[in-house]
């Protein structure tokens, strides 16, 4: 009787279990690894090192099936990952520079998932994917030949329906879904259809993102999606859904202005140059630890280790140059918008405060705005007002300043004729005045990158 018990106990703690093998809350960024042709060790650690200081537990490395450099890369990914205590794990691009064999992707999966750094669910390596919708089927060879994966694909183009079909199939699901498709402002329909289809005991990896322009004329790549508050609203986002873990779009992707690492210049796709030269994104990093800690610990009363504001805007006003015929969907989608629809000319502020305080900015030595912002994470946004010159934003409490950061100047002067639609991004940390300057990990000319994304990506599907 006392067996029959146990085993009635055992069994009623099935479903838990198998919630727990995937309820770590991991937050990886999605690392395009073949912008990697000139890396060492060395580069890798400044990487890796750069993630870990923000609490990001991990990269995703996006694999296509033809760069020469993949293996000596990885290996030098994976020998550095394991010294830091860093998380790796593969994305196989499917959708990009040739077919993946089964027997290619196999092997790759088998050479690195005894590695310490190799991220597991269970005794499972965790394998990911963008896209690979004509490679589902093969995944079960795959299986066989490793002894078992742990699967989470990004098969967006399917839709949320599309992947249901084949949820027996998977671990879980990551849509590659983080902008809205019209000019209003991302929210979690999206997120919650995912996570319904997929039904209990199926993990969702849900896509956090802060901005997208890409003009890349020769892919056929010139628009743009609704970025202005979205690094603070998808981040407060992934608070409400509490997916099973999170992927950061992107640590590295020049060419797409969703990049959060320090600009390198050697791994700028041939033709971004004249977006991205000059336009750090390494104040968004800044809120990363109060967030990635808030994800994990299922609330937002977490302590802010470092106040402070980090904050964001574009250079150009709209109507001082011509859009460049950037769009606010890409050809084929189901509606088409100016980009001047889903843009809006403002800086953008998110604060980390221990107090309710308040946040000013000023452009030009004019102050265009003032707001309150609460304790923990807060959001405040000022219209340029016709006003040109330096930005400066001020995190203030009782009047006094807190911390204090001046960015590069917002003038009329055209990008090479054309507004320049992705961000300039600062950051003031409390008692660390600072000024607008450069960051680059290597101010050298950008060189032809050897990859690249060859077609246009299909970001979202058309639910």
């Amino acid at each position: 009787m006392k067996g029959f018990q146990r085993l009635l106990q055992a069994l009623t703690l099935l479903p838990l279990f198998t919630q727990q093998t995937f309820a770590a809350k991991e937050v990886f960024a999605h690392f395009m690894h073949g912008l990697t042709a000139s890396y060492n060790q060395d580069t890798w650690t400044a990487d890796i090192n750069a993630a870990k200081a923000a609490g990001i537990d991990g990269f995703a490395l996006n694999i296509g099936p033809t760069d020469a450099w993949t293996e000596t890369q990885l290996d030098n990914a994976y020998a550095v990952a394991d010294k830091l205590g860093f998380k790796m794990l593969i994305s196989f691009d499917q959708l990009c520079c040739g077919t993946w064999e089964v027997e290619h992707v196999s092997r790759l999966i088998n050479k690195y998932k005894g590695r310490p750094s190799q991220f597991k669910v269970g005794d499972k390596p965790f394998v990911s994917t963008f896209e690979g919708t004509n490679f589902i089927e093969q995944w079960a060879q795959v299986r066989s030949q490793t002894g078992g994966i742990y699967l989470v694909p990004d098969w967006a183009s399917l839709g949320p329906d599309g992947f249901k079909q084949h949820v027996g199939k998977v671990e879980g699901a990551f849509a590659w879904d983080a902008w809205s498709i019209t000019p209003k402002q991302k929210d979690t329909n999206q997120d919650k259809l995912w996570k319904e289809r997929l039904g209990p005991g199926k993990a969702y990896m849900m896509a956090v993102s802060p901005w997208f322009y890409t003009n890349l004329p020769q892919y056929n790549k010139n628009w743009m999606w609704k970025g202005d508050s979205l690094w603070y609203t998808r981040w407060e986002q992934v608070l409400d859904i509490m997916p099973d873990f999170v992927e950061i779009i992107t640590w590295n992707d020049y060419g797409e202005s969703h990049y959060i690492s320090p600009i390198r210049g050697e791994s700028i796709v041939a033709g971004a140059n004249k977006y991205v030269d000059g336009m750090p994104h390494d104040g968004w990093r800044f809120i990363l630890p109060y967030y990635i800690a808030a994800y994990k610990a299922g609330n937002r009363n977490v302590p802010v280790q470092e106040e402070g504001v980090a904050y964001w805007y574009r250079k150009t006003p709209m109507g001082a140059c011509a859009d460049g015929g950037t769009t606010c969907s890409p050809p084929g989608y189901p509606a088409q918008y100016k980009a001047a629809e889903c843009s809006e000319d403002a800086v953008f502020v998110t604060s980390l405060a221990t107090e309710p305080s308040d946040v000013e900015v000023s452009i030009g030595g004019a102050v265009v705005g003032t707001g309150k912002v609460g304790k923990g994470a807060g959001f405040f946004s000022a219209n340029f007002g016709g006003k040109t010159g330096p930005v400066k934003v001020r995190l203030l409490r009782n009047g006094k300043e807190i911390a204090a950061g001046t960015g590069t100047s917002i003038d009329a002067q055209c990008n090479n004729g054309i507004i320049n639609w992705n961000a300039w991004v600062g950051v003031a940390r409390a008692g660390v005045p600072q000024k607008h300057r450069k960051l680059r990990l290597r101010d050298v000319p950008a060189k032809k990158a050897k990859r690249a994304l060859t077609v246009p990506r299909r970001i979202h599907s058309f639910v």
